[in-house]
């Protein structure tokens, strides 16, 4: 009786729903105007990537983040992967004609009785459905539509290209369409050689990529896998033996580590960190109706494969370098703690009764056991938890696996590279961390807000300069001072490892990074005109934005403000481009499909550069180059000296074998707890800017990794690889305003033939040192006057000859000479000689340069012994001061 009224409700059913299709069918076929005649098809146009291309027009990567697909034919795909799609799919797809009633009739019933007996569409109707309606709606004129345009294109199509725009438009997982992608993504390989057990993982995420996905439930993917060998083996598409040897191979080679990401982190990209900073500039650039995801765009960037090579390869290995004398050094200090002040704690604790702080406390030993979990136990979990469905385990390892995170973020040294060509301002090279993915998308070479520490104080030498107060010759005393900041605090500095060198030149304290000299000269030239140049240089326009980033204290001339290496890279570049401005650049130019350009960004950058008229020039060119001497003698014998080798890793030969020597020029930095190392430098060519350090602050790299002993030779070994196969270029010397000056690598003065060591220096034109050394024996210059003429022309090396006429170079009277001078037997100067300077300008400046303002700072000169550093100071001096 109950079997009887099934069949009359069943059939009654059925009627309604013909009915009701009927119906509808009426209604589409009545607004559709001479169907037979006009085809109102919308044409099948997929989503095409964006490619991403480099200077010389390789691929660097495709952009396809909702829609990965690669476009393929159905005769190349092998058969077993389509009668896979057909037994799960739609076993009669090649007899119906769009739609199958016994289909459409078992989807009913699963609605009524609510049981999933299998959806009522065809390969057809999912085409059709996913092409002209909106699969997210759920409703019965949906269903009509789809079922409408299903019969228009089984008169369009053949079945074969039907199904050949199933395989390639249908969605089968994270961010891939279409059989190609996806095999690509979840197996690595393309669609055409996949294998029979492998057809049957592509075919179930047709029904639920989500569910089904084997990177995230490998068991429930794994049974739905054998219903699919199975239904294939029931229709005859296999053999038992066939389908089980594949089933096993797959699964005995399958990763349980593997993690399911979106198809675009996992996608093949030469460049990933330069690409994401390339997707995120397009997002400002796009406009309207344009995507990047779809529309099939080119993007032609500034980035040359090569160069980026060579920085993946070389901060790698400074990655490891870092991390793992970081690990060293960190575990000794670690094990002296426990040597010497553990003991004592537990004394104290014992003795007072501090149980917290014991040793060997309950809590210290929770501690350990729970770093023990995060780092060993809780990966071997997690991986348990994927083989066997265990969700509420999974869950716990998520959560560990976060608090791992955050320690990482404190205890794993990371590191940032970028380089530009100084004339372009092209991006050449971009490394934005250790590795790219869903959980490191900080581009630390743009993003990172980090202090640069020395490598910050050519800034602000360049403003120097242009005082005209100081030049490189300045004569300055590296001795313990106090400064006492606006507020009336103290602040004393400490060099490097707390030595001392006294008399130094300006050169010399740049190239070997000497803070109190630097500091010297920012307590001279005064903090507006040095955060001016520094703002300028680092392209920072905005009075509130510049007031927050240059804190007007002594340590800012030690570098404390915030920049990236990005902005550190242009300044730096602004030197190298002769004081021209820099505007860095990564895309050139957008074209669409079909090769029209868009967007031209390089055009837009060279006319507002045209457009800044004078002001293009940032600082002048005899800055610039005098800068750029200054910053070549890190190079030749300061912090960069050792880590390019003595100089011979910029040592090349030419097309005919001939030795030539590549200038370079740069600085490196280290803040005073050595958290971060920074290496900035420049060639004619190119600028790169490096950094290691951590991504939050408290942790120190220890004073093994420096600026110069971390980031150095990374920089020194990429400048190497780049500057291959390139012709010798020089830095442009200005035509006019800079006389080159041989001088004493002591006094700074002129040199005479008793000086021990001297060093040809470029000056602004009138700065130049006008007096012969008077510190050291000048017995062989008061030989004969013709002595002192060769002296002269060796000293002054002027290019220009008519320069040469109009200098009046001094007269050196040899009765005017001190009397120690003029007796065998040199002595000490009496103190009637020793306080000329007292009110005038540093020792080595010339009559043109202005006179020395009071100091900020009243204090005392330090009683130093004449003999303590091998020569003898003078009473007062106002750099000291």
């Amino acid at each position: 009786m109950k079997g009887s009224v099934l069949i009359r409700i069943f059939a009654a059913l059925t009627i309604l729903i013909a009915v009701v299709i009927g119906v509808g069918l009426g209604l589409s076929l009545a607004e559709t105007n001479n169907i037979k005649n006009q085809e109102n098809f919308v044409e099948f146009a997929p989503a095409l990537p964006t490619k991403i291309v480099d200077i010389n027009g390789a691929l660097i990567t495709e952009f396809s983040a909702d829609e990965k697909r690669e476009m393929v034919s159905l005769h190349e795909l092998p058969r077993h992967l389509i009668y896979a799609v057909l037994a799960r799919e739609d076993p009669d797809f090649y007899n119906h004609k769009g739609f199958s009633i016994r289909g459409i009739a078992r989807a009913a019933m699963g609605k009524i009785i609510g049981q999933p007996l299998g959806g009522g569409s065809t390969i057809t109707q999912q085409v059709a459905g996913t092409l002209y309606t909106d699969r997210t709606e759920y409703s019965y004129t949906r269903k009509l539509r789809e079922l409408w345009w299903s019969l228009q294109m089984e008169r369009r199509y053949t079945k074969n290209e039907i199904l050949e725009i199933y395989l390639n438009y249908m969605y089968m997982g994270p961010g891939t369409y279409g059989v190609e992608a996806a095999s690509k993504y979840f197996f690595g390989h393309s669609a055409r050689d996949i294998t029979l057990a492998e057809a049957a993982i592509l075919v179930i995420q047709l029904s639920s990529p989500s569910r089904y996905n084997p990177l995230d439930n490998p068991n429930v993917a794994r049974d739905r896998q054998r219903a699919v060998l199975d239904r294939m083996i029931e229709f005859g598409y296999t053999t038992p033996e066939e389908a089980e040897a594949s089933f096993n191979d797959y699964w005995d080679n399958y990763d349980y580590t593997r993690a399911s990401t979106s198809a675009y982190y996992s996608r093949e990209d030469a460049a990933p960190w330069f690409s994401e900073y390339v997707r995120r500039e397009l997002d400002t650039m796009m406009y309207g109706t344009m995507d990047y995801y779809r529309d099939g765009y080119t993007v032609l960037t500034t980035l040359d494969l090569r160069h980026q090579a060579a920085a993946a390869k070389f901060m790698e290995q400074g990655l490891v370098k870092a991390n793992r004398e970081y690990s060293r050094s960190s575990s000794n200090r670690l094990t002296e703690a426990e040597r010497t002040y553990v003991p004592v704690i537990d004394m104290l604790s014992l003795f007072f009764d501090f149980a917290d702080i014991h040793a060997s406390s309950e809590a210290v030993n929770e501690q350990k056991a729970l770093n023990r979990y995060t780092k060993v136990i809780n990966p071997v979990a997690d991986m348990a938890a994927l083989m066997f469905g265990i969700q509420d385990l999974k869950e716990i390892t998520t959560s560990a696996f976060a608090e791992l995170k955050s320690s990482t973020e404190k205890n794993v040294v990371e590191g940032a590279l970028i380089a530009i060509e100084n004339e372009t301002g092209y991006i050449t090279a971009l490394i934005g961390g250790s590795k790219y993915d869903e959980s490191n998308q900080l581009i630390r070479a743009t993003q990172g807000s980090i202090q640069p520490g020395s490598s910050f104080k050519p800034l602000y030498y360049s403003a120097a300069i242009d005082s005209r107060i100081f030049t490189p010759a300045s004569l300055i005393y590296d001795l313990p001072i106090v400064f006492h900041n606006e507020d009336g605090t103290p602040y004393i500095p400490l060099n490097f490892r707390g030595e001392w060198k006294g008399s130094v030149l300006l050169y010399d304290a740049l190239a070997n990074s000497m803070n109190v000299p630097s500091l010297k000269i920012l307590d001279t030239i005064g903090f507006d005109a040095a955060i001016d140049r520094a703002a300028t240089l680092l392209g920072i326009s905005d009075p509130v934005v510049i007031r927050e980033t240059f804190p007007r204290v002594y340590p800012l001339g030690l570098g404390i403000i915030s920049a990236t290496p990005l902005q550190m890279a242009r300044a730096f570049a602004v030197f190298a481009n002769q004081g021209r401005d820099v505007s860095p650049i990564a895309i050139r130019a957008v074209e669409d499909r079909n090769g029209r350009v868009v967007l031209d960004t390089e055009r837009e950058v060279r006319l507002r550069q045209r457009r800044m008229g004078n002001e293009i020039q940032v600082i002048s060119p005899q800055n610039a180059y005098v800068m750029t001497s200054i910053m070549k003698k890190t190079v030749e014998m300061g912090s960069l000296y050792a880590p390019s080798e003595w100089g011979a890793k910029f040592t090349y030969r030419d097309e005919d074998g001939k030795r030539y020597h590549m200038p370079m020029a740069g600085k490196t930095g280290t803040p005073q707890n050595w958290s971060d190392a920074w290496a900035v430098g420049y060639s004619p060519y190119y600028t790169a800017a490096i950094w290691f350090g951590f991504d939050k602050p408290g942790n120190s790299l220890g004073v093994n990794l420096t600026g110069s002993t971390l980031a150095g030779p990374v920089w020194a070994d990429f400048m190497r690889e780049v500057h291959q196969g390139l012709p010798f270029k020089d830095f442009a010397k200005p035509p006019r305003g800079i006389i080159d000056v041989t001088v004493c690598t002591k006094s700074g003065l002129l040199k005479t033939p008793g000086c021990p060591a001297d060093v040809t220096l470029p000056f602004l034109e009138g700065t130049q040192p006008t007096r012969y050394c008077d510190m050291h024996d000048s017995t062989a210059a008061r030989a004969n006057q013709v002595n002192l003429e060769g002296m002269r022309q060796d000293t002054m090396l002027i290019d220009s000859g008519s320069l040469l006429g109009e200098l009046k170079l001094p007269e050196l009277r040899l009765d005017l000479l001190p009397p120690e001078l003029q007796r065998p037997e040199p002595v000490n100067r009496p103190a009637s000689n020793r306080g000329g300077n007292r009110t005038g300008t540093p020792a080595s400046a010339g009559p043109a340069a202005p006179a020395q303002s009071p100091s900020r700072n009243t204090r005392s000169n330090p009683s130093v012994p004449v003999d303590e550093f091998g020569l003898e100071l003078p009473d007062y001096n106002p750099l000291l001061d």
